[in-house]
């Protein structure tokens, strides 16, 4: 069985997040390095790992690796590459994104039609034609470039992986899907557990804790540029894979999930993503500032991403904001609180130390994750 080099990207300082679900799709780690994971798996893993992977940004084959310093050794690097393998004759094929970080090679457009030349002459003397004419499948490819190390690899995702699907309507500053499972894998919550998010959005934290809650893979209703390469991936895998995902939905989990946002359009389209993803009946939202949080019960969890002052007329706000989240934090039984955002001063207003606090970059936003921790519920006794 062939298999092949997978190379999945994540966003800084999630690498241990993204290395713990790929073990648990049962794959062994190759290496973990900054904002990427590679293992090694056949196609039924090119496939399952689009469809189940939370916290993965997309699945890339890497096709080689190999150092240049020089546009000519780029171009014989690429040239020196087995495309025929990959890519059939018929084949639409381009550079989708070339990235250069510590190398002297730089300048992206060069790197994507210098790549692009090399591919079309190892495919002529392979094909042992002149002339292609790139009317069928696409395969993106991606050049990445680290201290003159270059990683050439094969998309087989298409859109990022963070677009599920259910999110048409965002609402300003939205945490992208794959960002919020796993800042939600880092914390001990369990779907026995309530969950709450007072600055609920778009709904992305309730949404993904609902669909963790009901085993709902995140890639089971969208499509992968892959599924169209029937040359080395055959289309049953795909429907197997998709099978497996719909096997493991029950729906019908006892929630506490509950989403509040103080604006009550954003209320509302929390509410039709939700439906979208399938979880509406799982998740209670509503309209409510962060003063009138309450809950009765113990042992609960805040997972939030409040705002962060972007804007220099918003900063002024912010103090009065979190100390506001510092107060329904205090009036709250047992509970833990686990919030992203990148102001400094939180902890100062919020009123308390956070337990941990890990630096997590959103985009180019750097952040903060802090994790003040309630204690644990006690054991439950077996009946």
């Amino acid at each position: 069985m062939r298999t092949y080099e997978l190379v999945v990207p994540c966003h800084f300082g999630l690498e241990a997040v993204l290395k713990r679900e790929i073990y648990e799709l049962g794959y062994e780690i190759e290496k973990v390095e900054d904002g990427r994971v590679s293992f090694v798996g056949d196609a039924e893993a090119i496939c399952r790992a689009n469809i189940f992977l939370r916290t993965a940004e997309r699945v890339l084959i890497q096709v080689g690796r190999f150092r240049a310093t020089t546009f000519e050794e780029l171009f014989e690097g690429i040239r020196a590459l087995p495309w025929e393998e990959y890519i059939p004759e018929d084949a639409k094929f381009w550079v989708k994104k070339a990235s250069s970080i510590k190398s002297k090679l730089f300048s992206p457009s060069d790197i994507q039609s210098i790549v692009k030349k090399a591919m079309v002459e190892r495919m002529k003397q392979s094909y042992h034609r002149e002339w292609f004419p790139e009317d069928g499948a696409p395969y993106p490819v991606r050049i990445f470039l680290l201290k003159d190390e270059v990683t050439v690899a094969l998309d087989t995702s298409g859109d990022s992986l963070h677009k599920r699907g259910y999110r048409t309507l965002a609402s300003k500053a939205p945490l992208t899907e794959t960002l919020a499972a796993a800042l939600l894998m880092l914390t001990p919550w369990k779907p026995d557990r309530i969950l709450v998010d007072p600055f609920c959005g778009s709904g992305t934290f309730p949404i993904e804790a609902a669909m963790i809650a009901a085993g709902i893979a995140p890639g089971m209703n969208r499509e992968f540029t892959a599924e169209k390469w029937t040359n080395f991936i055959d289309h049953k895998i795909w429907y197997e894979c998709v099978q497996e995902a719909q096997d493991m939905v029950h729906t019908d989990v006892n929630t506490d999930i509950q989403g509040y946002d103080i604006d009550g359009d954003v209320i509302r389209a929390a509410r039709e993503n939700a439906k979208r993803a399938g979880v509406d009946h799982l998740i209670h939202f509503q309209q409510r500032p962060v003063a009138d949080l309450r809950h009765p019960k113990k042992y609960g969890f805040i997972v939030t991403n409040p705002p962060y002052g972007e804007r220099l007329e918003d900063k002024k706000d912010l103090p009065a904001l979190y100390g506001q989240i510092g107060e329904a934090y205090r009036n709250l039984d047992a509970w833990s609180m686990y919030l992203i955002t990148s102001y400094e001063d939180a902890e100062r207003y919020i009123g308390r130390k956070a337990d941990k606090n890990r630096k997590i970059y959103n985009g180019m936003l750097k952040t903060y994750y802090y994790q003040f921790m309630g204690p644990k519920p006690p054991k439950r006794r077996n009946e």
